[in-house]
C-alpha cells in the first residue's frame, strides 16, 4: 500500500506535462482570451481545488453585436479527454441553477460557474489533473484543474 501512495504524486507531476483534450488543444490560452473571441475564462478558485471550486468567464460587449444571444457550454474533463461534469450556473430572475450546456445567454457580463467536484455520476472525482473547457459559438478555451483530495488521515506525499 505504502508504494501506491508514493505514486500518485508522481503522476500529478506527470499529468502536468499532458495536453488538453485533443479537440480543445489549438484552442489552449494563457487566460487572457483571443483578441478577437470576446470571451475569457477566468481563473477557477479554489486553486489547488479540493472539493468544489468556481469558474469565472466573461462573455463581452462585441460577441452581441451581431445577435442578440450567444450558447455557451462548460464542460469538466479527465486526462483522457472524457466529460466529467458540467457545471452549473444560476440563471433567470429567480437565479436557479442551470447546466451550463448549450445555455443560451442573452446579455453579456462576467458568471460564475460552479462544479461540485462530482463527476456525471454523482461520485467525488479522484485527486488528478482535469481540464475546464469553455466553449462560446463552438470557440473554445481550456484551463488545467488539479484535483487534490485529502487523505484518509495519511499523507500522499512519501516519507524521505
Amino acid at each position: 500500500m505504502h508504494g501506491a501512495r508514493s505514486v500518485l504524486p508522481i503522476l500529478l507531476l506527470l499529468a502536468g506535462s499532458l495536453s488538453p483534450p485533443a479537440h480543445a488543444q489549438d484552442s489552449r490560452t494563457d487566460g487572457s482570451g483571443s483578441p478577437d473571441r470576446g470571451f475569457h475564462l477566468e481563473q477557477h478558485y479554489p486553486n489547488p481545488v479540493a472539493a468544489d471550486s468556481w469558474h469565472p468567464f466573461v462573455l463581452e460587449d462585441r460577441l452581441f453585436e451581431n445577435s442578440d444571444s450567444v450558447v455557451v457550454s462548460f464542460r469538466i474533463y479527465n486526462i483522457l479527454a472524457q466529460v466529467v461534469a458540467f457545471p452549473v450556473t444560476r440563471t433567470g430572475a429567480r437565479g436557479a441553477r442551470e447546466r451550463v450546456l448549450n445555455l443560451v445567454v442573452r446579455e453579456p457580463g462576467r458568471r460564475l460557474a460552479y462544479w461540485d467536484g462530482k463527476d456525471i455520476g454523482g461520485r467525488a472525482v479522484p485527486s488528478g489533473m482535469y481540464y475546464a473547457e469553455l466553449t462560446v459559438n463552438n470557440r473554445t478555451e481550456v484551463k488545467k484543474i488539479v484535483v487534490l483530495r485529502p487523505g484518509r488521515g495519511r499523507s500522499i506525499i512519501p516519507r524521505l
